[in-house]
Parts: structure tokens; sequence; C-alpha cells
């Protein structure tokens, strides 16, 4: 999915996966297909007076308590642990996540239309009985709180029931009518936005999150060469797209990472083109830009098919495409800046004559969500560092004749990097017989 450095990379690609493949994340449901393995914690010692069942506190909020024989996983409690370090360093003492990417990487919890209160001492889950049987098995430790009216409104009563009077939220997943409603209902001293606490730490894959996303990877290109012998002349965009979803949910993908790009002809000159009705010919150039959500977290490739022949001006700006995106891969290690990498494949586009027609950033970060930071482009003067993953993939879009783009997935190494995804790049190996 190509890079709009002009649009600022919110911690997610969400509504991506909704609908358009623009970066941002809304607050629209997320339900990626990890489920966390059960854990144990401990049991608040108000339980032991009421039992596993608390008090309904005012409007109809059921308070229930974690049990003893639950304790999160270590991959959890290193994540909450870095967490509250960081909302200590920033002065934060109680912090409300409402963005369902970030409650998932912190908690495991793959529900939507709920909220976590992370305090020095707590993990309080509020959500509805729609995701009662979720929370047991996702995070039993976490202290629950079941709602029966509206979220906002809940959100305030736990913070009462709690006692919090200073809280840090989530502005960027927050509408300002919810902000000044959570602040009057809960009775707030202070409520004020959080810095992007878990959007940093999701920007350093470890070692497990590294082997979901290769598993992601590797059903992706599985799932497009699969396709890819399927193709046919008459075959429509939106055939194609649909054959190419159904491959990757065929081989365990809980759905595409956003909605499949498949553009043939001069609807790839579109970079964010949807499929339609447009049919394969001999001679067709077909852009490709799909990704598969493996276990909560996405890949994200893009790779030209030609049938039968290469168009000469296609194989003319192909061959400065592909060039301009190894010597940006060979560019990337720790210390330089994203800024720097971008300009190796800009700078090398515009030499070649087509300065113009490479109008993103070069690259985006990738993890739960398809955009998600860092941003690998001109505007960003952040430095990569060890850790991070980012598509590399710089574009021609020649507006009534076509366009390139080659897409691969890059992890940053201690001494340099790792191309992940294994797809060629080859123009030679880009063309498939034309058969009808």
């Amino acid at each position: 999915m190509q890079a709009w450095a002009a649009q600022p990379l919110c911690p997610s690609h969400q509504a991506g996966r909704a609908g358009g493949g623009c970066p941002g994340f809304d607050t629209a449901p997320f339900s990626p297909d990890h489920v966390a393995t059960r854990r144990r914690g401990a049991l608040p010692r108000s339980s032991e007076r009421y039992g596993s069942r608390l008090p309904v506190l005012d409007g109809g909020l059921e308070e229930m308590a974690a049990t003893k024989k639950h304790k999160p996983s270590a991959t959890i409690a290193g994540r909450l642990k870095r967490c509250r370090k960081r909302m200590k360093a920033a002065r934060v003492g109680a912090y409300l996540i409402t963005n369902p990417a970030d409650y998932f990487y912190l908690c495991g919890f793959t529900g939507e239309d709920s909220a976590v209160l992370i305090t020095p001492s707590g993990v309080h889950l509020i959500s509805d009985g729609r995701f009662d049987e979720s929370i047991n098995q996702e995070c039993p430790w976490a202290k629950k709180w079941m709602r029966r009216g509206l979220l906002n409104p809940e959100i305030a009563t736990v913070c009462r029931a709690l006692k919090v009077t200073s809280l840090a939220v989530q502005t960027d997943s927050m509408s300002v009518d919810t902000f000044k409603e959570i602040q009057k209902l809960g009775k707030l001293r202070t409520l004020k936005s959080a810095p992007p606490i878990l959007a940093e730490m999701r920007c350093y894959k470890e070692p497990d999150e590294l082997g979901v996303m290769r598993k992601a990877l590797r059903n992706a290109e599985e799932a497009f060469e699969a396709m890819r012998a399927t193709i046919r002349v008459g075959q429509t965009e939106l055939e194609m797209a649909a054959r190419l979803e159904y491959e990757m949910k065929r081989r365990g993908a809980s759905g595409p990472s956003f909605p499949t790009i498949c553009a043939e002809g001069p609807n790839a000159a579109l970079p964010h083109a949807h499929p339609g009705r447009r049919k394969v010919k001999r001679g067709s150039a077909i852009l490709f830009d799909w990704g598969a959500v493996v276990g909560g977290y996405c890949s994200d490739l893009t790779r030209m098919v030609f049938v039968g022949s290469i168009p000469a001006k296609i194989g003319e700006v192909y061959g400065i495409v592909l060039e301009a995106q190894q010597r940006a891969i060979r560019g990337i290690r720790p210390g330089v800046r994203m800024c720097d990498v971008d300009a190796i494949a800009r700078d090398w586009i515009a030499d070649a004559g087509y300065r113009e027609a490479f109008n993103h950033g070069l690259g985006h970060g990738l993890g739960i969500d398809v955009h998600e930071p860092p941003s690998l482009s001109w505007r960003s003067k952040q430095q990569l560092e060890a850790g991070m993953v980012v598509t590399v993939e710089p574009g021609i879009y020649l507006p009534g004749v076509g366009g390139v783009r080659i897409e691969d997935d890059v992890l940053v190494t201690p001494t340099g990097r790792r191309v992940m995804s294994r797809l060629s790049t080859r123009i030679e190996d880009a063309v498939i017989r034309a058969v009808r």
C-alpha cells in the first residue's frame, strides 16, 4: 500500500481495512484473529467480600474481578511494564486507551466498542456482554467492567469508582464531544492528551511479532502465486481481486490488510485505484497491491503482472522503479534519517526524468495496522532504529498509460536491513502466458 507522506500517519490504518486503504486510524471496529493464551492475575481484596461478582455501580455498570489463577503472559506483562514506565516518565497517572489496535497490542483483547484504563496497579477493561467470553479467553487477568449503557458515561463511572482525578486519553481516536463528556461526567480535575506511548512502543517489533508478520507475508505471497496462475484474458479487475482475497483466506488469513488494489492498464496510473470491470487483454500490465492479516498482523506487497508481453513504456519505467527501490533498501540501516532514504529513491527517479510521476512517500511502518509509524518519507527526519519494519514502495504513474509500483517489507537490523518478503522482482518473472 503506497505511503501518502502528505497525510499524517496515525498509529494505524484501520480505516484502510474498512475501505479505501488511506492512512490513519478511526474508531471503526477492529477484529484481528489473534487470541492470546490464557493468563492469570491477582484477585482484588474487595472481591473477598463480594466473591467473583462485585456490586452493580451507578449507571448499571457491573464490576467483575479477575481470578487468582490468571496472569498476563510474559510478552503482555513486559509491554505493560514498559507502558507504565513511559507513563511515569510523562507524569501520566491513569491512561485511557480507546484505539482498538493499541489495546489489542497491550492486552490481546480483540473486541470493539470498548476501552482499557491503565493505572499504576491495575488494568481495567470496559466492555459489554457481547465480549464477555472474549475477555475470559483473551485477558482473564484484567478487571472487567461490563457496561449496560453507552461507553462514555461508563468510562466516567469507572473513573469515579477508582477515584481517578487526572486522566490522559488518546485524542487521535476521540472526538472533542467525547473528550468533554468524559471530563464532565467523570468529575475529573485534569483531562489531557496522552503522549504517543503505545505508538512509539509499537514501532519496535519483538521477536514473536516478527514471527507472526513472516506468516502474514508467506500467506500473501503464496496466495498471489495461486491467483496469478488463474489469470485469464477477459477476467475483470474485480474477479482477480476477489480471487486473491479468497486465496489468502483459504490459507488462514482472517482477511486482507486493506481492500485489494488491482489495476489494469491506464487504471494503474491511479495509486489508489479501485478494482472495477476493466478486463485483462493480451499485453495487459496489471498492478496488484495486497496484504494478509494473520494473527492480528499485516503484510503489504505490490507487484506487476504482464500478460503475454511487456508494454514498451511500462517496461522502461519498471527498470527505473526497481533500481530506485533496490538503492533505497541498501540505504536502510540504524541511524539513517527517513527523509534521506526517501531521497535515494526520489532522486534516482527524478534523474531519470520522472520527478513529478512519483507522487507519494517511499514507505511506512507496518504491524498490527497496515499504516503505522514510522513514516519513510521526505517529511520525516526521524532516524531508523533496529526493530522497525517499513515498506519500501517507489512508483511512477503515467496518466493515460499506466503505472508501476514495487513494494517489499523490510526489517531494520542492528547492522543494516533484511528484506522479509520473498517474491521475485525480476521483470522476466512478472510475465505470464496470455490464456483465455
